[in-house]
């Protein structure tokens, strides 16, 4: 098993630069997930790790070993495409034992490496079949194989879900999870599906125009955003997000977003007191937005009067757009709501479960 570190990694294609002074630590046995819009640079972060690309600047350290020189075959890693990339005429047995064949590993191991890998995905019955006779799913899982029976320190994943359709991406990714607990080794799995990142990693590194945004686990990511990137690309529906300043009335702070005003709470107000009259961007994010008339009792709440434009009705919970003057959000409400189009409401935003960001540096103030 191996520990991954990227050093002052920098990625350049002529004159842009694609990945920029990358710096993470990758815990031995570790799921880490890059994450970030298309373009951002995480396929590229995965494919330098892998030797498919050759890094401009800084060191890939994989074990104790720097591998900047290293050829591909001898970095003791194997990958996942997007694509399955079988062998249309091997039968899913030759596919996943083709690595170790070119290695001229001995027949009785290869038949041991693959097999155990078949039982562990499942797959065992569709050994002598061709890739044509398969699911999309049924593929994945072979593509899978064929990366487990290299019994590598590391497995690289680069968005190997996005070709399946959504019922099966959920049940794959739990298949993937299992995969990761039962072989105790270290991936890294790239994705620009949050929802997979989510719900997957140990931690997830969050990438845009090839920056590291924010490194850290999940629920933290979720809760404590770095950032005005992170928190709009975290969560689904995405943080609300208004233009405001922040004034101070008496002891009171409050959030002033123009076409309304909410309280900070006194347990939360210390460290904006000394901010009167500074330029911010406020987020609440749609699940701390509450039809007024099912909102929890034990939270500070603060009214806002809206009128309800779109409603999604999703069984388990309804999401309403709302608008507020010049402002648009979105909440995520009790399903008993009764909220309809072109009603005129007061909807309830939590403050206790509140962010704020400077205006011009984009940076969490807390």
């Amino acid at each position: 098993m191996a520990s991954v570190t990227y050093k002052n990694v920098v990625k350049k294609f002529g004159d842009l630069t694609i990945i920029k002074n990358l710096n993470i630590a990758v815990e031995d046995k570790e799921f880490l997930v890059l994450v970030g819009p298309s373009g951002c640079g995480k396929t590229t972060a995965l494919r330098l790790l892998a030797g498919l690309e050759e890094i401009s600047d800084g060191e890939i350290v994989i074990g104790d070993r720097v591998v900047n020189d290293v050829a591909p075959k001898d970095r003791d890693i194997a990958m996942v495409f997007q694509s399955y990339a079988l062998y249309p005429h091997l039968s899913v047995y030759d596919n996943m034992a083709f690595g170790l064949k070119l290695r001229k590993t001995p027949k009785d191991e290869i038949q041991r490496r693959v097999n155990q890998a078949a039982e562990i995905l499942g797959i065992t019955d569709l050994l002598q079949r061709k890739p044509r006779q398969l699911s999309g799913g049924q593929r994945q899982r072979v593509a899978v194989g064929r990366a487990i029976v290299r019994e590598p320190k590391v497995f690289l994943f680069d968005e190997p879900l996005s070709n399946l359709d959504a019922k099966l991406r959920v049940q794959m990714r739990a298949e993937i999870s299992k995969l990761h607990q039962r072989l105790q080794t270290t991936f890294i799995y790239v994705t620009h599906d949050q929802t997979e990142a989510m719900t997957m990693a140990t931690r997830i590194a969050v990438i845009n125009k090839g920056n590291l945004q924010q490194l850290d686990t999940p629920q933290n990511l979720y809760d404590s955003p770095n950032n005005l990137f992170v928190a709009g690309f975290i969560g689904s529906p995405a943080m609300n997000f208004f233009p405001a300043k922040l004034v101070k009335s008496g002891e009171k702070i409050l959030v002033d977003a123009g076409d309304f005003k909410v309280k900070i709470p006194d347990s939360h107000s210390a460290p904006y007191k000394s901010m009167d009259g500074r330029s911010i961007i406020f987020g609440i994010r749609p699940e701390n937005i509450h039809d007024a008339e099912f909102a929890p009792q034990n939270i500070h709440g603060e009214k806002v009067s809206a009128k309800v434009d779109v409603t999604e009705l999703m069984g388990n919970e309804t999401l309403i757009y709302l608008v507020s003057g010049r402002n648009t959000f979105v909440g995520r409400v009790d399903p008993r709501s009764k909220l309809r189009v072109n009603d005129s409401t007061q909807v309830v935003f939590d403050m206790d479960k509140f962010h704020i960001f400077d205006a011009s540096a984009e940076e969490a103030i807390r």
